[in-house]
């Protein structure tokens, strides 16, 4: 799965123009209800990408065989523009029936009241919905399934890491330091602006992992609590110790990685099943990220009804189907290392083929959006001005109580106006 945080939406929802990839459906719409069937649009970027598209498409295959009544049709738009495509369809009181969201553009969606309420169709209790389920929910409504999750381990090369992997953070500090020799690095992360996205993402697991969070229940900015201050602390001390290639983007030490030159990394299961796949003969581990708590980070994808579609019973028949235990069996198989709505375990030839599966798929339970309670339509804001002071940390040596009480106070001033 791709990690991506939305930036500014609001102005692509104001939008009346409706992008033609609905357009070039007419014709197979028109095929299917000429079969009788009331055709269902599902976009997501995920169609585009080579293979798992095609994998896709025959998985919701065999729905549209299942049963007379309903034909579920994909719609193709590539990762770089799906959003801004989507919500302008939806701002035109158009766009898919069905869209699979990256977990910001849906706040983002629910915000603009683009997505309907769907309790109606996925009633509490109906099917045995894991944890990142809570986050389907806004205000006490359901506006979301569970499509994808990703979650957040320790990879670590077998042959430059000696012994166990670290279980705490000093101990992975040590190691990293020990691995860095010979034009090898013990470590890697993004440190850089450019690669804000990213950084943020690495810099969250530090956080969730040192017991922090960005914010309250209730909404309120946490920024400067202790626990995100020793989370940010922590980063800098990896930043300090010279065991990482600095200034490096996440390509390049992912590279780097597979070649055999970096010791470890926190990552997500996508990185860990491209290594499988494309780093052939290299053996690497996984293990819980080496923090005082076991929360990490997680990349999570919904999937949703839009508010405009006239086909909610026809897209909630296929949301049933989805959750059933042989399609999230099928659906966790195209997905590769990440999970699904419902626990699905490994089968024997799967662990036998990733034997560090397993750590990614216990993570679920601790994993957290890397998103502020409350204020998950505020986070591309929030997240500018923290990685910032952060990068005033790295870089100027800013204290980093310093750097976290000027983010938020600059966050309670700019962005909530308070």
């Amino acid at each position: 799965m791709k990690q991506r945080l939305f930036t500014g939406r609001r102005a692509a929802l104001a939008a009346i123009a409706i992008v033609p990839a609905l357009q070039l459906l007419a014709a197979g719409s028109a095929q299917a209800q000429a079969a009788g069937k009331q055709v269902v649009t599902f976009a997501a970027s995920s169609f585009a990408e080579p293979g798992r598209g095609e994998k896709m498409r025959a998985w919701i295959g065999k729905f549209n065989q299942s049963q007379d009544k309903v034909e579920i049709q994909p719609v193709t738009i590539p990762f770089s523009s799906f959003a801004s495509t989507v919500f302008t369809q939806m701002g035109g009181n158009a766009g898919p029936d069905l869209v699979r969201f990256d977990l910001p553009e849906f706040y983002a969606a629910v915000d603009a009241r683009r997505l309907v309420p769907i309790d109606d169709v996925i009633a509490d209790g109906a099917f045995p919905l894991t944890g990142p389920d809570k986050y389907m929910k806004i205000g006490g409504k359901r506006y979301g399934v569970v499509f994808e999750v990703s979650n957040y381990a320790m990879v670590y090369n077998k042959a430059l890491l000696k012994g166990t992997p670290p279980s705490n953070f000093d101990e992975f500090l040590a190691a990293a330091k020990a691995a860095t020799a010979a034009g090898n690095y013990g470590y890697a992360y993004r440190a850089t602006m450019a690669e804000r996205g990213g950084f943020w993402y690495d810099l969250c697991n530090y956080v969730y992992g040192f017991g922090g969070r960005w914010s309250d229940e209730q909404g309120n900015p946490t920024i400067n609590s202790a626990k995100v201050i020793e989370g940010v602390a922590a980063y800098k001390k990896v930043y300090d110790a010279g065991a990482i290639p600095k200034g490096a983007d996440a390509a390049t030490y992912r590279r780097m990685f597979a070649e055999g030159k970096i010791a470890m990394q926190v990552d997500n299961g996508g990185v860990a099943a491209n290594l499988a796949t494309q780093a052939k003969g290299f053996e690497f581990g996984a293990a819980p990220s080496p923090f005082p708590t076991k929360a990490q980070g997680m990349i999570l994808a919904p999937i949703s009804i839009n508010a405009n579609s006239k086909n909610k019973a026809a897209a909630g028949a296929f949301l049933q189907w989805m959750l059933t235990p042989e399609a999230q069996r099928e659906l966790q198989l195209i997905h590769g290392a990440s999970s699904v709505a419902i626990a699905v375990p490994r089968s024997a030839e799967e662990v036998a083929k990733w034997p560090w599966i397993s750590v990614y798929d216990q993570q679920t339970a601790n994993s957290v959006p890397a998103l502020p309670q409350g204020l998950e339509v505020k986070a591309p804001e929030i997240q500018q001005i923290v990685i910032e002071q952060v990068i005033k940390v790295l870089q100027g040596g800013v204290d980093p109580a310093k750097a976290m009480n000027d983010a938020q106070q600059t966050v309670l001033s700019r962005v909530l106006k308070r």
